[in-house]
C-alpha cells in the first residue's frame, strides 16, 4: 500500500481528475461567500449599531 502525502488525501485521489475539487471551485465559493455577506450587510444595514457599539465610548456612572 502505498503512503499518501498530508497535502492529498486518499478520497480524493480515488476521484477522477474532472472530479477534484479545482482552486477555481474554491474561488468561486469564496467569491459567493462575499456576495452573500455583502447582500446580507446592505439587507440588514446596523451601521448605527455598529456605530455606538464600537467607535463611541459610552459615560460610566
Amino acid at each position: 500500500m502505498p503512503a499518501v502525502s498530508a497535502s492529498t488525501s486518499g478520497a480524493l485521489k480515488s476521484l477522477r481528475p474532472g472530479l477534484r475539487l479545482q482552486s477555481t471551485d474554491i474561488e468561486a465559493a469564496a467569491m459567493w461567500g462575499v456576495a452573500a455577506f455583502t447582500g446580507a450587510l446592505y439587507l440588514v444595514q446596523p451601521f448605527d449599531w455598529i456605530r455606538k457599539t464600537f467607535f463611541e465610548k459610552s459615560e460610566e456612572k
